[in-house]
């Protein structure tokens, strides 16, 4: 048996990528001078270039290689052009939309995800202030389809708290945040006041995996490392469970992006079991609930091609999961998302598919996403 959909999909991640004037078109004219630009490099390709900390580089090959077969992937030796146009010319958005049976998206930063980890703030912010300039004129281009998550760099509480008005004011439906705040940590007391803006603007804070510097490094052979990254979206969410944070914000809502979900129920239940056999030597905080109840209700996950989170649904809060198609990145699945939903999403009931496919992501972020794609012509 397999799957029938009768409506468009709606992706809780996808992607935009930055041309190469995204920045310096945008960035406030005190730091044009070194706003990131994409150089030519004969052996490597293409090169997003970030000023400071020994210039980070994005190389091209991996940021747009949906729909390429796995074994044509490659890190390097891609250009510019080679990028799927739409990722940066929304004019193009639809019709690859439309292909992958997508009705609307919520799209994210790319070159955006290396920013967070720049350890000049002030600069992190001005470029995040220009990226989320383009991003606006972007989604422009179809408002009910292109739904932006204008980035934050949280130099401290009070810096975010003003990012987060502007994100607001600017139209966005949610904030990509900085794994990795520039002052303090989360836990802090002083984010108080950054969580009761969240709520009041109604803006879920979303946790995107490689926003966070804690991810790199690994044992053994690289490919070993891909599995880091989920864990520094954990360490986000732990932290803002055992701190207390939604004892004192219950309508905060948090998003953990990209980081799959087939894991969250064994990792609830062990929150759980550390807080009642062991915070009494840990000193830990006293919490109004169990660590599980808040991550079922509080933080919402999303995920591309993770069918165990389907199998393991019973164990999680299906209204809180969320399915994204990762476009233009490396793990997407465009564009054959149907293909691979038939068969994975088959066990659930009418319902719970479109609650995960679409229905969660059009509540959580407010959305007025139509119901079905845009003709692909």
């Amino acid at each position: 048996m397999q799957a029938q959909f009768d409506y468009g999909f709606v992706s809780a991640d996808s992607h935009v990528t930055e041309p190469p004037d995204c920045y310096s078109r945008f960035i406030d004219p005190a730091f044009r001078d070194r706003a990131p630009y994409i150089r030519h490099d004969e052996k490597r390709g293409d090169l997003y270039i970030i000023p400071g900390q020994d210039n980070m580089t994005v190389p091209m090959g991996l940021v747009a290689a949906a729909g390429e077969e796995s074994s044509q992937m490659t890190f390097n030796g891609r250009d510019f052009e080679d990028w799927h146009r739409s990722g940066w010319d929304a004019t193009h958005r639809l019709k690859d939309q439309a292909r992958d049976g997508v009705a609307a998206e919520v799209l994210f930063a790319t070159v955006g995800m290396q920013l967070c980890g720049h350890a000049d703030l002030d600069y992190r912010r001005a470029c995040m202030e220009a990226y989320n300039r383009w991003l606006a004129e972007y989604c422009s281009h179809a408002p009910t389809r292109l739904y932006g998550a204008g980035q934050a760099a949280v130099k401290n509480a009070s810096d975010a708290v003003d990012e987060l008005r502007a994100i607001k004011e600017m139209g966005f439906k949610g904030v990509m945040m900085s794994g990795q705040p520039g002052e303090e940590d989360y836990d802090h007391p002083s984010y108080d006041r950054l969580w009761a803006t969240a709520v009041e603007l109604e803006l879920p804070l979303c946790f995107h995996i490689l926003t966070n510097r804690s991810y790199a490094g690994h044992r053994g052979p690289k490919i070993n490392g891909l599995l880091n990254v989920v864990r520094g979206c954990q360490d986000v969410l732990g932290m803002l469970i055992f701190s207390g944070v939604f004892d004192r914000f219950p309508d905060l809502k948090v998003v953990c992006v990209e980081s799959d979900a087939g894991w969250a129920p064994h990792y609830a239940y062990r929150m759980d079991h550390i807080y009642k056999r062991h915070r009494f030597w840990n000193k830990a905080q006293v919490l109004e609930k169990l660590p599980s109840d808040y991550f079922f209700e509080n933080i919402w996950l999303t995920f591309q091609d993770d069918w165990t989170a389907f199998k393991v649904r019973e164990h999680l809060n299906v209204d809180r999961i969320m399915w994204a198609n990762d476009f233009p990145h490396s793990d997407s699945t465009w564009p054959l998302s149907q293909e691979l939903l038939r068969e994975h999403a088959a066990p659930l009931s009418t319902s719970e598919r479109r609650r995960i496919l679409r229905d969660n992501c059009v509540e959580l972020f407010g959305l007025d996403a139509p119901e079905h794609p845009a003709a692909s012509s």
